[in-house]
């Protein structure tokens, strides 16, 4: 087969889109190396190592070169899949090229969220508008869709009207290095590079309302919980409500903030981690705490949304709201060894349902579907 995929999001993105996008073709150029994968991407900011065997870039060419990239994407990769025999095109990101529905492609999208529905306070009013109208296309237009959890599936049906016969979940997975040990040598290398403190707490993901960071901050102050938090991720906005909490509750100290965590940095300061936090308010999937359980350490996330079917059945689940009750689950892992043991044990078996073999043959599997 070849196949075609909208890779802007996997040259531009560092997380979230960005991972899945790396991890997908990374996986399935592996594991299935006689098909043909083709990368339409406007620009690359991100060094991706790729299967020159069978992965190509394709850029913009002609006179595209000179245009604002978005017209690109939306206009010009259709003649770049025309041009190629692309037999199926995947929409990495929720959506399509304008025109692709008069080629002779298969299309289908992976459909992640649709959290600027569920909270449009989060969003801007013009984004909201335009992401849902091509959302709503993309889901009409597809051939197959896939969801990247039961969560994902139904917010694609009750939202975007997509045709459930046409909704399959395949679950994503992370990148490998999570499964991989940190030596003693690399983790104190890291522990000096960032300047961490012997045990702390760790949060990692966008530093952004939705994931709810000050609900941890909120929890240390509560019950006067003194082992220190790090959070990692890029700076945004919200950083500034973020420092002011800390400030207020005082607790600058105990709340550091890394902003430029090296991809390669992060398997081993998970692994130190005591517990990983993840308050989200709602995911598509949560990365993170598969990232977490693979690097066996306790975690503690939100009821709710995709989260139990991400974080199996020895996560400790809580109310994201609840600063008292995160607080509760934080004392109650640090003080039961036995607990931490069970968590962990069971939380590595759970992230072997999102295996790179168990991604690429459901994969697989869908592809030859169409």
């Amino acid at each position: 087969m070849q196949i075609g995929y909208d890779a802007k999001r996997l040259f531009c993105n560092h997380r979230g889109l960005g991972n899945y996008s790396r991890d997908l073709i990374r996986i399935l150029s592996e594991y299935s190396p006689d098909n043909q994968y083709n990368l339409y991407t406007p620009k690359i900011k991100i060094d991706v190592k790729i299967n020159p065997s069978n992965t190509q870039i394709f850029k913009p060419a002609g006179a595209y070169q000179f245009m604002p990239s978005a017209l690109w994407r939306t206009f010009g990769i259709t003649g770049a899949i025309k041009k190629n025999a692309d037999e199926i095109f995947h929409g990495l990101n929720q959506e399509f090229p304008v025109g692709i529905e008069k080629l002779n492609v298969k299309k289908v999208i992976t459909f992640h969220d649709a959290i600027f529905i569920r909270y449009p306070e989060l969003y801007d009013a013009s984004y909201r508008k335009i992401f849902t109208a091509k959302n709503q296309r993309s889901c009409r237009i597809a051939d197959k869709i896939i969801a990247i959890s039961e969560q994902s599936a139904r917010d694609a049906i009750e939202f975007f009207g997509a045709d459930p016969s046409k909704v399959e979940v395949v679950y994503q997975g992370c990148n490998n290095i999570f499964r991989q040990k940190a030596t003693a040598e690399a983790r104190n290398a890291i522990r000096a590079k960032y300047n961490l403190p012997a045990d702390y707490l760790l949060f990692v993901g966008a530093i952004e309302p939705r994931k709810n960071i000050g609900a941890i901050i909120r929890a240390l102050a509560n019950d006067r919980i003194d082992i220190p938090l790090v959070v990692v991720g890029r700076k945004t906005d919200y950083i500034q409500e973020l420092s002011a909490l800390t400030n207020e509750l005082k607790l600058t100290n105990q709340v550091i903030f890394l902003h430029n965590v090296e991809t390669v940095d992060l398997p081993g300061m998970y692994q130190m981690a005591n517990i990983f936090i993840y308050p989200s308010i709602f995911e598509g999937f949560g990365i993170p705490i598969l990232e977490a359980l693979c690097s066996e350490i306790p975690v503690i996330t939100s009821h709710g949304s995709c989260f139990e079917e991400t974080g199996g059945e020895h996560t400790i689940y809580i109310d994201p709201t609840d600063a008292d009750e995160i607080a509760n689950s934080i004392k109650t892992i640090l003080k039961d060894a036995d607990l931490q043991q069970k968590m962990t044990s069971e939380g590595i078996l759970h992230a072997g349902k999102f295996t790179d073999e168990k991604i690429a043959l459901n994969l697989q599997k869908f592809y030859k579907s169409l």
